[in-house]
């Protein structure tokens, strides 16, 4: 009896393990972003100086998992989706200082919140994902 309660039980956290990820794969990360973080601005928005920091900062630290282009890799997604495209400033700001433990994103608190902003800054200027200089 205590075999098959353990059982029950085991099943129940694997299902809702997997519900969690199916969830998180769909973006319903961007529906736990509070109001006051999805309204921030970006104070670097449209600055080609914090987009060339940007740059280097996303390729020593985001490229080994979302690709030198943010493409993705390794069943990460690319950062040149629509989800990502349509997310606000201030919702990819918040991803980036909390991370997203669903799905193996680390926290990047431990950036300065200035070069959250400056890799953020760098995404703006990626074309979409099948657009000429982006693959599909």
């Amino acid at each position: 009896m205590k075999m098959r309660m353990l059982l029950v039980a085991a099943a129940a956290i694997l299902y809702s393990s997997s519900s969690l990820l199916m969830a998180e794969a769909d973006g319903k990360w961007l529906a736990r972003v509070p109001d006051e973080d999805k309204a921030r601005v970006n104070p670097l928005a449209g600055q080609a100086k914090a987009a060339a920091a940007g740059k280097i900062i996303f390729e020593e630290n985001c490229a080994r998992c979302h690709g030198v282009d943010a493409n993705g890799l390794h069943n990460r997604p690319s950062l040149r989706s629509e989800r990502v495209r349509h997310a606000t400033d201030g919702q990819l700001a918040w991803m980036l200082r909390n991370g997203n433990p669903y799905k193996g994103m680390p926290p990047w608190n431990s950036l300065p919140e200035q070069q959250r902003w400056q890799v953020i800054t760098y995404l703006r200027t990626l074309p979409p994902a099948g657009a000429a200089g982006g693959k599909p």
